[in-house]
């Protein structure tokens, strides 16, 4: 799982920030700002889920099961059942009676 990497920002004294001090900071940010999107659930296959190590807590997406889990430390656990949703368009409708006459 992705966290924020801890790091000591770069300080400058004075009016003037160096280049080295810069690009070091804006490196920093680069880092941090990829390593986790707090927005997006984060999602795993059963077979991944088997080879990583989660915290209790963690809530993922299982694009196997199609379910959202939590870890309680042991299991994941789906925090609801999976629904199946009908895809495509489809009409029913009538008119009255029709006949059909062979003479």
């Amino acid at each position: 799982m992705g966290k924020l990497l801890q790091t000591r920002l770069p300080q400058a004294q004075g009016a003037e920030v160096s280049i080295d001090t810069f690009n070091r900071l804006v490196r920093i940010l680069e880092l941090n700002l990829a390593s986790e999107d707090p927005d997006v659930t984060r999602s795993y296959t059963n077979t991944e889920l088997g080879e990583l190590q989660f915290a209790t807590g963690s809530i993922i997406f299982n694009s196997t099961t199609e379910v959202h889990q939590g870890f309680d430390g042991t299991n994941f656990r789906n925090l609801y059942e999976h629904q199946t949703y009908p895809t495509g368009v489809s009409a029913t409708a009538s008119i009255g009676a029709v006949t059909v006459t062979i003479g």
